[in-house]
């Protein structure tokens, strides 16, 4: 009953919050003209200094000066990027890591005074089971409900300075406890003493809470530092929890901990610098993964690095590479570190009006003293026109004996098993209160795992769920190098 209440509240806090914002969401102009842009702008953004134009930022020429006073004019009241204040919002990931320009950003957006900010967030009710036919021993079934808000905010510094800030809290512990929830094959972190296995833990209740300072040295170039307690370092893309291409599917990647685990870290330093769209970047942060305590703060170490190039070639594309040294990240193992390496691609295209397509490529590998060294892939995507959306994951990762908590003596030393995992889902709206959205959804996951597994699991184990998802709009369509209001 307590946990019914807090998913109930929390529903309700996202529905009162999109009605209050209802005031600040006015339809596009039926003209795409500068001066109907202009308009909007300024009702829905607060001011900013003026960023260049994306297409000028693409060829690296810089525009004729009545271009550039007429682009100073329709960016002057436009929400700039976190870390620069000529980049569109759009190309806000998770921690300092891009996205596309042409990304969804699902939201609420306001201003007081000098200020912008921004509200996320999304609730998943829903009944999931994993190991549909009961083939194995390792499936379990729950209803329960993952949940995340996100509030940030930003305002400019001088002529050149952006100052941002960024809050994640999570009722998961609550909604979801602190066992996680069940997701076969997945592993990482542990609880009561016991490594979490065919379960994903939950966030923590302060899952970030950083902010930062960018100073621009031109249109083309910026400096930026970041510190999060919690917070995410320069390692890995954007975590799953914002990527638009999984953004529709509640279940967390069995490459998490191989690529983008480090998204809550208790003590985060980065920084960076920017030139044109490349971005190169640098942290040190604690190894270890948060504690089976979701309600406190954990000892910030700073023991471990990070380095991160990113290149976004265009509006559709994003792309990263990185690397880490990583202190001691599970507690159950305490003298062992990993290095982990990971890259990835991120495509983003618009249509007319609520019409995306988002698709994430990704591999990470997983390094520790005198074991082979372990992989993951990732393919996932979405496809939303107005209120329905398709979905599908496909991962190969490679589990070992000590991550699947098996035995040494039945399955021989270091011993790894890959898996094979299919997912494919869908989401309709039901219906809308002002700018929050109700959708109806479901999926399902065929797992194909290596075949001594199988006593354990069953040949190729199902897993299905349903659930109702609040989350709100996304925020405006495309004219021109602006993103309007609907």
């Amino acid at each position: 009953m307590k946990r019914m209440i807090l998913v109930a509240a929390g529903s309700a806090f996202l529905t009162v919050t999109a009605l209050a914002q209802h005031e600040h969401h006015h339809p596009a102009p039926a003209k795409d003209t500068a001066a109907g842009m202009k308009m909007e702008m300024k009702k829905d953004t607060v001011p900013q200094q003026a960023p260049m134009h994306d297409h000028h930022m693409e060829s690296g020429q810089p525009g004729h000066d009545h271009a550039e006073m007429e682009g100073h004019d329709m960016h002057s009241m436009h929400m700039s990027h976190a870390f620069s204040r000529n980049l569109p919002m759009t190309r806000n990931g998770s921690g300092t890591a891009w996205l596309p320009d042409n990304s969804p950003m699902y939201g609420y957006m306001f201003h007081a005074g000098k200020w912008m900010y921004m509200l996320h967030g999304d609730v998943y009710l829903r009944y999931n089971k994993q190991d549909l036919l009961n083939k194995g021993q390792r499936g379990d079934s729950k209803f329960d409900a993952p949940n995340m808000v996100m509030l940030m905010g930003q305002r400019a510094v001088g002529k050149k300075g952006l100052f941002h800030f960024n809050t994640m809290l999570s009722l998961d512990p609550l909604t979801v406890g602190n066992g996680g929830y069940p997701l076969l094959f997945q592993t990482g972190e542990s609880y009561k003493g016991q490594p979490l296995v065919d379960r994903q833990h939950p966030h923590d209740v302060f899952a970030e809470l950083s902010m930062s300072y960018a100073h621009a040295l031109s249109t083309k170039s910026d400096v930026f530092v970041y510190v999060g307690y919690p917070g995410e370092p320069a390692l890995g893309p954007v975590a799953y929890v914002h990527r638009p291409s999984g953004f529709f599917n509640p279940d967390a990647p069995l490459t998490h901990h191989w690529v983008d685990a480090t998204h809550i870290t208790f003590g985060v330093a980065t920084l960076g610098f920017r030139y044109a769209n490349w971005k190169i970047e640098g942290s040190t942060f604690t190894g270890r993964e948060p504690n089976e305590n979701r309600y406190n703060f954990d000892k910030p170490r700073f023991d471990s690095w990070s380095g991160r190039l990113s290149f976004n070639p265009g509006e559709k594309w994003a792309l990263q590479a990185s690397h880490g040294f990583i202190k001691q990240p599970e507690e159950l193992h305490p003298g062992e570190d990993v290095n982990r390496t990971t890259a990835s691609a991120t495509y983003s295209i618009r249509g007319f009006g609520e019409t995306f397509t988002n698709i994430t490529a990704l591999w990470g590998m997983n390094k520790t003293a005198g074991h082979d060294a372990e992989h993951g892939v990732l393919v996932e995507g979405s496809r939303s026109v107005k209120r329905k959306t398709v979905y599908g994951r496909y991962e190969w990762v490679q589990k070992s004996l000590e991550e699947l908590n098996l035995s040494e003596a039945e399955f021989g030393h270091d011993a790894i098993f890959p898996v094979h995992a299919f997912t494919a889902g869908a989401s309709y709206d039901l219906f809308n209160i002002g700018q929050t959205k109700i959708a109806l959804g479901g999926q399902l996951s065929f797992y194909d795992p290596d075949r001594r597994l199988s006593k354990l699991y069953g040949d190729n184990p199902l897993a299905g769920q349903v659930y109702l998802r609040i989350y709100p709009r996304a925020m405006g369509t495309k004219a021109g190098p602006f993103y309007l209001p609907y």
